[in-house]
């Protein structure tokens, strides 16, 4: 089996599933007693968020590259980035890195064109709401990208930043985060939601949403599974 160089920290809550998820994840698709051997870097989500804030990219390239290198010398086969916000300098961390990394966005737009889905909505930072490295995937693959209102989504980015990234989960976000999702479906016609935040599935889920969910963890965790025991 290849061993997987985890990125986590940004944050805690969602590298938790992470670990729990592919290393049972393996466990089933294997079908015997084995959990994989991997190696997480944690780094500080809130660095990586003033980063992006400020727009300062080299940066953040340098700041997550450490950690992919940390990786690389722990004997690492391929490393992944337990987030979508840093993917918006995914490209420049490919370049650099002596091994795969494998993106939780193409893992998304796959599986979006695996379900069919040809207009689909997208919640995460601001960042990842307002960027382009999230959209150009499924543009490219004639998928369209609806995000929120420019109020909706400074909504939704507060609410990230100040609840989920540190676990705390509301009944009422979930009501207003519901509310923006079933306005999305009747007024822009999504097929499904984009959970483009690791921490969103704290809140959201197929139970819960007005439409299907798209959970780039679950996708992401998934395509991580498969590259190990490839």
């Amino acid at each position: 089996m290849k061993k997987l160089g985890l990125v986590g920290g940004m944050g805690p809550e969602s590298t938790i599933p992470y670990y729990h998820d592919i290393v049972y994840g393996v466990q089933d698709k294997v079908g015997r007693e084995i959990f994989p051997n991997l190696t997480i870097e944690s780094v500080n989500v809130f660095d990586v968020l003033r980063l992006c804030n400020e727009q300062r990219y080299n940066e953040l390239t340098d700041y997550l590259m450490q950690a992919i290198r940390n990786l690389i010398n722990c004997g690492a086969d391929f490393v992944a980035l337990s987030a979508n916000t840093p993917h918006i300098v995914f490209d420049r961390l490919k370049e650099h890195s002596t091994v795969p990394l494998v993106s939780i966005v193409e893992a998304t737009c796959d599986e979006a064109i695996r379900l069919n889905k040809r207009k689909v909505g997208l919640l995460g930072t601001i960042f990842t709401m307002t960027g382009d490295f999230f959209k150009n995937p499924f543009y490219s693959n004639h998928i369209g990208i609806i995000t929120p209102t420019v109020e909706e989504m400074e909504y939704i980015n507060y609410k990230i930043s100040s609840e989920l990234e540190f676990g705390i989960v509301k009944e009422e976000t979930l009501q207003i985060f519901q509310k923006i999702i079933k306005r999305m479906q009747e007024e822009e016609g999504i097929e499904a939601i984009i959970l483009g935040c690791t921490e969103l599935p704290l809140l959201l889920n197929d139970k819960v949403s007005p439409v299907p969910c798209l959970d780039t963890m679950k996708i992401h965790i998934q395509r991580l599974i498969d590259w190990i025991v490839e």
